[in-house]
Parts: C-alpha cells; structure tokens; sequence
C-alpha cells in the first residue's frame, strides 16, 4: 500500500523536467527532430560572471566630461591593400537575405552606417540594397557558394571566408522552402519553395594548406585590396585560431555558442561547441605565441548584449564584437506589439525563434511580402543605430572608469570573476583572491 505525504507537493525530476518530456513526447509523435532559430537557450558562464575593478587610489580614472576614451578600430592591416577603420569596435554579423527579409537586411546596413561600423551579408549572396545602404560591407564566402561571384566579391570592403558557427560548428546550414521566393531560388540558383541545406564544410579544401591557398585565389581576385576574416565556431579556438594566421587570414572571428543560427537542430544548438567565455582566452594566447596579438585582429561574437559585455571582451583580448540576434531585437525582433500573433503561433514574445517557418510577425525573419512590409527598414535602422550609440558609450564610460583613454587599452588585470567556472574559462582571478583555477604556480 503506497501512501502520499499530503505535506509533499509532486516532485518532478531535474532530469526529466517539463521541456525533456514535451520533447519525448514530441519526437516519438512525429519521428523528426525539432528544428528552430536563434541560440542556446541554457545558461552557461557568461560576461556576466566578470566585474570590472574601477580605479581607486592606485589607479586614475579619466573624467568623462574633458578626457576622450577613443572606440576607433583598424581591421585587415596585416596584408590588406585598404583596411578598415571603424567608428566603434561593434560590427553587424552576417545574416543572410533568405533568413531575413530584405527590409531587415537594409535596416541593418543603415543602422550600421550611421553609427560608423560595418555589417555583414551572410550565405546567399549580396543584394543591392544592402550594399547601397552599407558604407563599410563584409562579403561572407561560405561553403555553399550560394550567390558567389567575382563582382560582388569585388564590390565588398572585406571578405569572410566561414569556416564554422557558434550556433553549429561542425553543421551546415538550413533555409527552408518557404522561406525560398523568386528572388530567393535566384539568387542562390535554387528550386523555389524546395528546402535547402548547406554544406558543413567547403568543397574545394580539406584543411589549412588548402585555405591558404583559397585565401590567396581571393586575394588576387580582389588584387589585395580586401581584408580577408576567417571565421570558425568556438570549438578548440587556439588551433582553429592559430591555424587561420598561418593561413593568412588579417582577421580571425571566433564565435561562441550563444550565437544564433537561422535554422538548425535544436540538439546542435544546446550540446556543440563552447561559451563564448570560454573561447576568447585560448584564442588570445595562439595570437600572442605566435606573435600576431593586434597584428591580426580578433573578432568575438555570440551573446553581446551591452556596452560592458563590449568591455569585458575587449579586456579578454579582442579587437572588435560582432552582434546578430542583439541587432535583429534593436531593429524590432520579438517585439511584445506583435504578442496576440505571436500568441497564434503558439509561442510569446521573447520566446519566439521558429525563424525557419518564414511566419514573423515582425516581418524580420520571413520572405511574405506581407509581413516583410510591416518593418520600415528606415525606422529600424534609426533604431539601430540608437543602440549600437549606446553600447559604445557604455563601453567608454567604463573604459574611463578603469583609466584607460582607448577601449584596447583594456586589459584583464581590470577584471575579477564571480565564479570558480568563469574564473576558470577567462583565467581570471576569482574576485578577492589572485587565484584562478589552473593558474601556474598554485
């Protein structure tokens, strides 16, 4: 005889919590994995973890009303003909046109113009409307090739060779047909309304030697005038890191786990590839044993929410931040306007990330004419630009506080952890000690 403790409430396993069942239960009923948008949805050490130690007696922070605090950045100076500079080290990821409508994709390089930073196409290909509105644009050369000729190659400021995604490193992408209109399947030389999937890795090179080589056929199709990024997904960031120099790369973007995706398995996005915390370090250091720290400039991205994620990057060693979800909520991603509709598909705003059903009440993520038409790409970019605006004066004011008159000038001895894990990742001591776990010496 089985008795219940009326003073008890049910308890539910941590292991089998309300999500693991509805995922059983939803596997088993339909026989396909789930698939969605956006990035990991756990909580993993993040810049959150890190505080920065402001000056004091021993150090002299700069008054912010006569003491400038410079955000400029130079990326691509190691081979490129013409490098950039930009106003802010805050930089637009790629997002391509097929994820996101065209109105988005113009918003994003309005946005990014008027504060001064670059933006970035994405697989698909380069619309004329996103080069038009973009002053400084980056031309992603992905494993697809979709969209990839020598002219658009030419008109571009940089060029991205990518390698991997935090969201997915190891996995290709996915765009799927309902999401694939006219300009769309022409633009990539596809089927309309046929689901599409990208390849996981390039088809004409196997390892380092044969990227150095593609490095240099891009070179010379562009006579060296561009700088050439590599970007990997955050795996194992000193070899990946360390390899792309020696490959020739002028930039390395390295991108975390927190990145998002337009469409993948939700089992990828949760259980491949590292925080972002955790890969900037490793990175740091392959750029500094060979010699290359701020000779070739290091790019992070997945996760950067504010101007003190910013700073805490930039102490870590980066040069430059990429954004991609942050930006797609600037321009009115998830918006709470829109909740009744996004209560009809079944989900709310903040939650919603089935970006591959094409269905956004935003008209962000989406290719219906309809919806796409509720985003003013003009508005949107106006937004954009508020915001990146205010993620530069975060960083600066911070930056002043530490004493520093340029945001490189950062540096880990600002920084304390509040944790024994992000101590650990970041290598930075744990706050009121100068300890940190696996720290030589100790």
């Amino acid at each position: 005889m089985s008795y219940h403790n009326p003073f008890t409430p049910p308890r539910k396993s941590a292991t089998f919590d309300d999500h693991t069942l509805a995922e059983i239960r939803r596997a088993a009923a339909t026989g396909i994995y789930d698939i969605r948008g956006a990035g990991t949805k756990r909580k993993v050490p993040h810049f959150d973890d890190l505080l920065f130690l402001g000056a004091s007696i021993s150090r002299y922070p700069l008054e912010g009303y006569r003491e400038k605090c410079d955000t400029t950045v130079v990326l691509g100076s190691r081979f490129a003909k013409k490098p950039i500079t930009l106003k802010t080290p805050i930089t637009i990821a790629g997002m391509s046109f097929g994820a996101l409508s065209g109105n988005a994709k113009e918003a994003l390089g309005r946005g990014a113009t008027l504060a001064g930073t670059s933006t970035t196409t994405g697989d698909g290909g380069m619309t004329d409307e996103e080069r038009g509105h973009s002053q400084t644009l980056v031309y992603q050369y992905l494993p697809s090739r979709y969209g990839m000729n020598p002219r658009d190659l030419r008109r571009a400021d940089a060029i991205e060779v990518v390698v991997g995604q935090g969201a997915k490193p190891g996995g290709g992408g996915m765009l799927l047909g309902q999401k694939i209109s006219d300009r769309v399947a022409n633009m990539r030389n596809l089927p309309k309304g046929i689901d599409q999937r990208s390849a996981c890795r390039h088809p004409d090179w196997t390892g380092p030697d044969d990227l150095e080589i593609k490095i240099m056929e891009l070179r010379e199709i562009t006579d060296w005038e561009k700088p050439i990024y590599v970007k990997v997904g955050g795996a194992r960031p000193y070899y990946d890191t360390a390899l792309a120099v020696k490959a020739g790369a002028d930039v390395v973007v390295l991108d975390g786990m927190q990145g998002g995706t337009a469409a993948t398995q939700d089992v990828f996005i949760e259980n491949v590839g590292m925080p972002t915390l955790a890969c900037i370090r490793p990175a740091v250091q392959a750029l500094q044993d060979l010699g290359m720290h701020r000779k070739v400039q290091l790019i992070i991205s997945g996760g950067i929410r504010s101007g003190a994620d910013v700073a805490k990057a930039l102490a870590l060693g980066a040069d430059a931040v990429a954004i991609g979800t942050a930006a797609l909520v600037a321009i009115g991603d998830n918006d709470p306007r829109w909740e009744e509709e996004y209560q009809k598909l079944g989900t709310t705003a903040g939650a919603y990330d089935d970006w591959h059903e094409g269905k956004d009440p935003a008209g962000i993520t989406t290719q219906d004419p309809e919806l796409a038409a509720r985003l003013d790409p003009v508005a949107a970019g106006r937004r954009l630009a508020n915001y990146l605006k205010v993620m530069t004066l975060e960083a600066q004011t911070i930056a002043r506080a530490c004493g520093k008159n340029h945001l490189h000038n950062l540096e880990p001895e600002d920084l304390c952890a509040l944790t024994m894990e992000a101590a650990a990742m970041a290598q930075i001591p744990l706050a009121g000690t100068n300890w940190y776990p696996g720290k030589a010496g100790f």
